[in-house]
C-alpha cells in the first residue's frame, strides 16, 4: 500500500509487468508525484504517462511525472520533497 504523496520510483524494475499496477495503485492513493531515476527512467516515465492517461476519457487520472536521467537517487529524493503542488508530505522510495 503506498500511502506517501510522493514517490521515487528506482529503477531498474524487477519485471515491466508489475509496472501497470503499480501506477493503478497510485492513482487509487492519490499520489502526486512519481519521480523515476536510473537506467531507462525516460522510457519508464513516458511509459507511466500512457499508463495513466489510458484513452484520455476520464480527466480525474492525473499524477505529475518527472524522469531524471544522470541523476542519483539522493538528488532526486531530494528534489520529491522539495516539491510540492496540491499535497505536501514524506516521499517514499519504490523499487517493483
Amino acid at each position: 500500500m503506498i500511502t506517501e504523496p510522493k514517490i521515487v520510483l528506482s529503477l531498474p524494475l524487477s519485471d515491466k509487468a508489475l509496472l501497470p499496477a503499480f501506477v493503478e495503485e497510485c492513482l487509487a492513493e492519490n499520489v502526486s508525484l512519481i519521480a523515476v531515476v536510473g537506467q531507462g527512467c525516460e522510457q519508464v516515465e513516458d511509459e507511466i504517462d500512457w499508463l495513466i492517461v489510458g484513452d484520455a476519457s476520464d480527466p480525474t487520472r492525473f499524477v505529475t511525472t518527472s524522469s531524471h536521467p544522470g541523476e542519483t537517487l539522493e538528488e532526486v529524493i531530494e528534489f520529491a520533497t522539495t516539491w510540492w503542488v496540491s499535497a505536501d508530505g514524506p516521499t517514499k522510495v519504490v523499487r517493483i
